[in-house]
């Protein structure tokens, strides 16, 4: 018997899909660790997230709201938004993967960048579409390179705006640009993950672009600086047409009730919110002043997370440099994966947290190999 009829085989493609792997967690012997590997917000969640969180707690035997009513009326109130045009989802990576499921088939490309997030080759290959990598300039987005890239079988542009793990951003004048010289039928998908750290003039999360055009979608998380990563709270802002299409293929209780109300009550408080945008501000700049002062180059950012490079040397590279801060107790991100084999990304974390990888890579870069 042929292995083919011997057991389950999954459709062509599916095994070439090479996993997400989180950041890691644990530093083995160590008393204290900081995890500075997922991008997780220092200050945790809102206390009205958590008391609201808490209260969900008793009604477990009913199914949650299958519309979201609460949170998708609670964001649309933020920011003068269409509720009948936001999505919620399990994550954003939910949502990420049902635009995939719904505009792309086998045949279909989908355009990424080179150091884009992970999860978009991902749902690319598990629609059965060819993800297409096209090059950054100084790890930034390069809208020519795109648009060079974009072919009668493009379906589909992805962009993580600010992007992760570089931490830079596109001006909207640039994603403007993209998008007027994209085919109408090209969906362009802009993951602003990171949008509310970002404090710069020229930068649009992307709501004005997609109250504006039919193909345009804007991805959002409470996983960074609303602190809800644990209940996977994820939404997007969409035109009518391609939120009535996803909707046909969503799950109809995707969110579960804890999720909608404590993303309702964090979303609503805005001033603990701000408070989170203020502490990474200010260790985003001393991280980047103290590291550049030990002589490693860092990747400028506008997100809560550095870019750490290392320099070409025996025992001065990432991994040593990864080993060194772990068995201290500080986990960070080892970015091979996404084209950075000599780099670590390191999340904004407590003061205690940020100090001490500040005093052990001076440490390290300073030791004699």
């Amino acid at each position: 018997m042929s292995e083919e009829k011997s057991k389950p085989v999954p459709r062509p493609g599916i095994l070439d899909i090479a996993a997400y792997v989180p950041g890691k967690e644990h530093a083995p012997g160590v008393a204290r660790v900081y995890k500075l590997s997922s991008n997780e917000t220092p200050l945790g969640a809102s206390p009205k997230a958590i008391e609201a969180f808490r209260e969900a707690a008793g009604n477990l035997e009913r199914y949650p709201d299958g519309q979201a009513v609460e949170l998708r009326e609670s964001i649309a109130a933020v920011h003068g938004l269409n509720p009948a045009n936001i999505m919620c989802g399990n994550g954003s990576d939910e949502l990420l993967g049902l635009l995939c499921h719904v505009y792309l088939g086998a045949g279909d490309e989908a355009i990424i960048t080179e150091h884009g997030f992970l999860v978009y080759k991902i749902q690319i290959m598990g629609a059965g579409a060819t993800p297409v990598v096209v090059k950054e300039k100084d790890a930034t987005v390069d809208v020519d390179a795109i648009l060079a890239a974009v072919t009668p079988r493009t379906k589909m542009v992805f962009i993580a705006n600010p992007g992760n793990p570089t931490g830079t951003y596109v001006p909207v004048s640039e994603i403007r640009r993209l998008h007027a010289s994209l085919p109408k039928n090209v969906v362009l998908v802009l993951d602003a993950a990171y949008a509310e750290y970002v404090r710069r003039n020229d930068y649009e999360a992307g709501i004005e672009i997609v109250s504006s055009n039919p193909n345009v979608v804007m991805t959002r998380t409470f996983s960074k600086v609303y602190g809800l990563a644990a209940l996977r709270v994820g939404w997007m802002y969409a035109p009518a047409d391609i939120i009535d299409a996803v909707n046909r293929v969503r799950g109809p209780f995707n969110m579960n009730s804890a999720a909608i109300s404590a993303g309702a009550a964090a979303i609503r408080d805005q001033a603990f919110m701000q408070g989170a945008v203020a502490f990474n501000q200010m260790w985003i700049e001393k991280m980047t002043v103290a590291l550049e002062a030990a002589g490693l180059k860092v990747t400028p950012s506008v997100t809560n997370f550095v870019l750490i490079h290392f320099p070409d040397v025996d025992g001065k590279r990432a991994p040593e440099a990864d080993a060194f801060l772990t068995s201290r107790g500080y986990i960070l991100r080892a970015v091979k994966g996404y084209g950075f084999p000599n780099a670590l990304r390191m999340s904004i974390g407590p003061e205690e947290a940020n100090r001490g990888v500040i005093e052990a890579l001076g440490e390290f870069v300073g030791r004699k190999s």
